[in-house]
């Protein structure tokens, strides 16, 4: 499901990711013993303290997604005049 939600992300970094948020206690795995396989992630009360300052960096990308569209513009440009300079 949460593949399904983050748009480019491949299975393994998907999985290397929650497994590092595992490891900092800001994720629990719950493993199932089904057939298929099923696993649960949740956060921890620890991750949950997280929710407000994601929220803030959330609301601060939408307010200057135009800004960062265009300073990604500008570097790709420069990246291709050097590249075609090389």
């Amino acid at each position: 499901e949460l593949r399904r939600l983050i748009e480019g992300i491949s299975q393994r970094m998907l999985t290397v990711t929650l497994r590092q948020l595992e490891r900092d206690g800001l994720v629990r795995r719950t493993v199932y013993p089904v057939v298929p396989p099923r696993v649960e992630y949740e956060l921890t009360e620890l991750g949950a303290t997280l929710h407000t300052t994601i929220r803030s960096l959330v609301d601060w990308t939408e307010s200057h997604q135009q800004e960062i569209a265009t300073a990604r513009a500008d570097y790709d440009a420069r990246q291709d005049v050097e590249a075609s300079a090389s």
